[in-house]
C-alpha cells in the first residue's frame, strides 16, 4: 500500500491593507475641514452684557493700618514707634475714626509670639473685625 497523501491548505498570512486605511483617514478629514468651515455661519444670540459703574476714588478703602511687633517687644504703628500701653487707646480711636477698620499684625523675624498674641487680643477686644496676620518676615519698623 502506498501512502496517501493529503493536501493541507496553506494559511495565508494576515496582511495590514493600507490603501483602505488612507481612504478613511481621508474621508474623516475632510468631514472635520467640512464641519469646522460650516462653524462660521452658526448663529447666535444676541446678549446684552452688564456695564460697571466706575468707582470714585473718594470710595476707595483706606489703607490698613500696620501693627509691628520687634525682637524687643517695641511695638510699630504705621512704622511710629509707639509704647505698647498705647496700643487699646489708638486702636479705640482708629476704630471710632474709620468706617471700615483693618489691621495688619506683623512681626520682625525674631519677635516673640506672646507680644503679637496680646496685641491680637487688643484688636478683638475692640470688635474689629477685619485684621490679618502677616506671614512674611520685614525688618524691624519697615
Amino acid at each position: 500500500m502506498e501512502g496517501i497523501k493529503v493536501k493541507v491548505p496553506v494559511r495565508k498570512k494576515a496582511r495590514i491593507e493600507i490603501i483602505p486605511l488612507i481612504d478613511v483617514i481621508f474621508f474623516l478629514l475632510a468631514t472635520f475641514v467640512l464641519f469646522t468651515l460650516s462653524l462660521n455661519r452658526i448663529q447666535s444670540v444676541p446678549v446684552d452684557l452688564p456695564v460697571g459703574t466706575p468707582q470714585n476714588p473718594q470710595d476707595k478703602p483706606a489703607e490698613p493700618v500696620t501693627i509691628q511687633v520687634s525682637e524687643a517687644g517695641t511695638i510699630f504703628w504705621n512704622k511710629e514707634l509707639i509704647d505698647p500701653s498705647e496700643v487699646p487707646s489708638r486702636i479705640a480711636y482708629y476704630k471710632s475714626q474709620t468706617e471700615d477698620p483693618r489691621i495688619l499684625i506683623a512681626g520682625d523675624e525674631k519677635a516673640r509670639f506672646g507680644t503679637t498674641v496680646s496685641i491680637l487680643d487688643e484688636v478683638r477686644k475692640a470688635g474689629i473685625t477685619k485684621f490679618s496676620v502677616e506671614t512674611r518676615t520685614r525688618p524691624t519698623g519697615k
